[in-house]
Order: C-alpha cells, then sequence, then structure tokens
C-alpha cells in the first residue's frame, strides 16, 4: 500500500472533520512526490479553502465538494490513482503542486530550479 496516499487520504479527512485546517493538512503532505494523484488532491484541498465563502452561502455546494474530496480519499486509501479526468482537471491550470520540499539541500534545489522555472 502506498503509504503517501494513504496520508494524505486521512489528512483530507482530517479537514473534513475539521480536525485540521487545510493550512495545516497541505503543510503535512508528502515532500517532492511526483506523484500526479497526489498533486490533484493538494489542489482539491486548496479549492476547498478558496470556496470557504460559496461553501458557507450554499448548502448543496458544500456537500458536494465535501463529498467529492471524501472521494478523493477513498481513492487514494485504496491505492489507486485518481480518474484522468480528475488529475487533468487541475493540471490545464497547474503544472505541478506547490507541496513543500524537502528541508535538505535536495529539496532547496528543487526549490530554487522551480523559482527560475527549469525542470
Amino acid at each position: 500500500m502506498n503509504q503517501e496516499r494513504l496520508l494524505v487520504a486521512e489528512l483530507i479527512r482530517q479537514v473534513l472533520i475539521s480536525r485540521l485546517c487545510v493550512r495545516e493538512a497541505v503543510l503535512k503532505f508528502p515532500r517532492d512526490t511526483e506523484d500526479k494523484s497526489i498533486h490533484a488532491a493538494y489542489h482539491a484541498l486548496v479549492h476547498y479553502e478558496a470556496d470557504e465563502d460559496l461553501r458557507a452561502r450554499d448548502e448543496v455546494y458544500r456537500d458536494e465538494q465535501d463529498d467529492y474530496l471524501e472521494y478523493i480519499a477513498h481513492i487514494l486509501e485504496s491505492g489507486e490513482d485518481l480518474p484522468d479526468n480528475i488529475i487533468k482537471n487541475y493540471e490545464k491550470y497547474y503544472e505541478t503542486a506547490n507541496i513543500p520540499h524537502q528541508n535538505n539541500t535536495k529539496g532547496f534545489l528543487h526549490s530554487f530550479f522551480r523559482y527560475l522555472n527549469i525542470k
């Protein structure tokens, strides 16, 4: 079982039950991962937080968004890749997720090259 995906599934659920705020959750995401499913989950959580006002006004939207995040958590927990349409939906706006890097030389270089827009 992929431990990174299990961790992200648990973080999503902790946000949904208000045990963690989104910021705390994304800071606990696996560092320097290339897993596109985890990148998509990251973006889904960021959008969850960005939609806070809309969620407060629209109960149906809030319930649908909660179900969507629970679906993502379930898929990750099962070890499967998220469906391509979910991954591609985020990739058309974001090349990668802004997940924090490791606190070591490799992480520093990764951040530095991203800043320079070098792959």
